[in-house]
């Protein structure tokens, strides 16, 4: 007990720091990417696989990097991780090629995925349950302050410094928690820890990254090469589902594919980053290049989205035992989707004002969404807790590294329908359709979530889980 009560306070601070620079990553390149994508001569695709390559090895990576951390023991993972991230953050702002950019981000995504877990784990080993439940609103308030602040901060960055110190600006965070280490209790290496499914894991990120790349291509203009990525896609994707079935390590417990809440959280969370993260990441754009603002101003609006979630937040606990959290996640999604469609309505009219109430909406309904994960977990055996927080938070990257995609090629595909209209009303058209596709995929998870996150008789909440409390299960 000694050694936790020396250690909490640069465990909590460890903590905090690699919240944040972490979830920055997905956020912060958001404004810049007009900056990046003009002195890059970036085309729309290229600016695409920027967010992207962070996103996808971090979801492809996450579900068996917490068995690799128990294997590899905290402190070394820790080092490995942290010099990884730098290593990925220098290069990213020394870059002068889209290729080196992409490059730096998978670099960053990887090491952000074993970051993560270990960092997690820190919680469970280090803290007492009193100071545990402090760090797990320390991690989640570090997540939200993050979010708020990425796009203006990239804005204000770009602007400023230039966009190389989106990527510089992680060198101080990771420097601090390298000092931090030392002073850190750690866990050592447990060989006991059991073998990660490190085959199904390559085979389901290959299957990820095709299938995103088709998506991606489809933005072009031809069918070819998006027709060809989509079959190697699917077939990695039928070759990850048939090991599954006969593999001896399974990166999914059978207990989970078989528990319908669980595979039902997926499925909405899923939809609403497929809807909300692809607006997120082309809104600055949209503002920059349709509006004509600064890439400051361009990323401010969003601050309002993280602004409500943060307000909206109290209402959770509150509405979930009075309507479900079927229904609570399901008035958030519509929320959601009224949001983005009242920003839509607006979308012609060349100031940011009339947007902010559709941008509250949107943050507003995505903070309801919020018992998609408490209750999954609650749902599920409590020696699974691990795997399923891992598979969730992987879903999460996954979704955007898709809903990135995705919008994109809608908005592509109408720009260029739209080019007679002239460079920034194409691009705003091509906003409105994606702002249209994404209400529609919110509305479907609306409609999912109330037919598949109910509990049935005989699907009560496991005894011995961690309800409400996945941060004391990295894995």
């Amino acid at each position: 007990m000694v050694q936790r009560t020396t250690s909490a306070v640069p465990t909590l601070v460890m903590v905090a720091l690699g919240a944040f620079v972490t979830t920055l990553d997905n956020t912060i390149v958001a404004a810049g990417a007009p900056s990046i994508a003009r002195d890059l001569a970036l085309d729309l695709p290229a600016l695409q696989w920027v967010s992207i390559g962070y996103m996808l090895p971090f979801a492809g990576l996450l579900p068996v990097a917490g068995t690799l951390v128990d294997r590899w023991g905290q402190v070394a993972t820790l080092r490995a991780g942290l010099l990884a991230f730098g290593a990925g953050a220098a290069a990213g702002g020394l870059a002068a090629s889209a290729w080196l950019v992409i490059s730096a981000r998978v670099v960053q995504g990887a090491a952000a995925a074993f970051l993560v877990p270990a960092l997690l784990s820190l919680l469970r080993t280090n803290l007492d349950a009193r100071r545990r439940a402090f760090g797990a609103t320390v991690w989640t308030a570090c997540l939200a302050v993050a979010l708020a602040l990425g796009p203006t901060l990239g804005g204000v960055l770009s602007e400023y410094l230039g966009w190389g110190w989106i990527f510089f600006v992680n060198l101080p965070f990771v420097a601090a928690m390298l000092a931090l280490l030392p002073k850190v209790t750690t866990a050592g290496r447990d060989p006991t820890a059991g073998r990660p499914a490190v085959v199904s894991m390559l085979v389901v990120t290959a299957a990820m990254v095709l299938v995103t790349a088709a998506v991606v291509e489809l933005g072009e203009g031809g069918l070819q090469a998006p027709a060809v990525l989509g079959a190697l896609g699917t077939g990695f994707g039928i070759w990850f589902v048939f090991r599954e079935r006969h593999a001896r390590e399974r990166l999914v417990p059978p207990d989970l594919t078989g528990q319908r809440v669980f595979t039902g959280a997926l499925t909405v969370q899923l939809l609403w980053g497929l809807g909300v993260s692809g607006i997120f990441f082309f809104t600055p754009l949209l503002h920059q290049e349709s509006l004509g603002l600064s890439p400051v101003l361009a990323g401010l609006p969003l601050v309002v989205v993280a602004v409500a979630v943060v307000v909206a937040t109290p209402l959770v606990p509150w509405a979930v035992p009075r309507f479900g959290p079927h229904r609570t996640v399901a008035a958030g999604l519509a929320a959601v989707a009224a949001g983005l469609l009242a920003v839509a309505v607006v979308n012609h009219v060349p100031e940011v004002l009339p947007r902010i109430p559709g941008l509250v909406l949107i943050g507003a309904g995505s903070a309801l969404t919020t018992p998609l994960t408490s209750h999954a977990l609650e749902i599920v055996a409590e020696r699974h807790a691990g795997t399923a927080s891992g598979l969730l938070t992987a879903s999460r990257e996954l979704s955007s590294a898709l809903g990135v995609a995705l919008i994109g090629t809608v908005l592509a595909v109408v720009r260029t329908a739209n080019l007679g209209q002239g460079d920034a009303s194409a691009l705003a058209s091509g906003y409105t359709a994606g702002l249209l596709t994404a209400a529609g995929l919110e509305l479907l998870g609306a409609f999912l979530a109330l037919r598949l996150l109910s509990t049935r008789a005989g699907e009560s909440p496991s005894r011995g889980d961690n309800h409400g409390d996945p941060f004391l299960s990295p894995r």
